[in-house]
């Protein structure tokens, strides 16, 4: 289609040719008007032409340019999907983990505990009561104490609040250092 545009141009400059080849023909030509008039041809040929060329390449940029632009927009949603399911990917194995880690963390307190009760139990059984009583009672105020933060962080998860400090430690006496210290 863009070649088209030319061709009204071809047409005059075979056109201007063809008649100065005709009068060029005569019985006694005179060639230096015919030379001037052939350059001036050209040079207007040239000029239109260049004129035509010029628009085109400024619309083929106009349309490059608006394709880019597209392609651009559409790299930069499809990043933003890839990142989003990049995160949500990274979450979900950050749930799996922390889970797995819990319930490793539960189990080792669970059978510290149940090592606990067993002492306590077998002490008891050998007639040291003090002991015996002591490791059970130990025991029992370890479990109460585990069972209740366990219960916050439940509440705390289902509500979406986050869980209070732990109050900082403070040295028992003068001059000792407390356990954050």
């Amino acid at each position: 289609m863009s070649m088209l545009r030319f061709l009204p141009g071809i047409l005059a400059v075979q056109v201007a040719t063809a008649l100065l080849v005709v009068a060029g023909t005569g019985s006694s030509p005179d060639w230096p008007p015919l030379a001037a008039l052939a350059a001036i041809i050209t040079l207007l040929a040239g000029l239109w032409f260049g004129s035509i060329a010029e628009h085109l390449k400024k619309d083929a940029l106009t349309r490059a340019a608006a394709s880019f632009a597209r392609e651009r927009e559409h790299l930069v949603v499809r990043a933003e999907t890839d990142k989003r399911a990049a995160l949500e990917e990274t979450h979900r194995r950050l749930v799996l983990e922390t889970r797995r880690a819990q319930r490793k963390a539960h189990l080792v307190l669970g059978l510290g505990l149940l090592g606990l009760l067993t002492v306590g139990g077998v002490l008891l059984a050998v007639e040291f009561m003090t002991v015996g009583l002591l490791f059970l009672t130990a025991a029992g105020g370890a479990l109460g104490g585990y069972l209740a933060r366990v219960r916050q962080e439940a509440l705390a998860a289902r509500s979406g609040a986050a869980l209070p400090a732990p109050p900082p430690s403070r040295p028992a006496l003068p001059g000792q250092r407390g356990r954050n210290d």
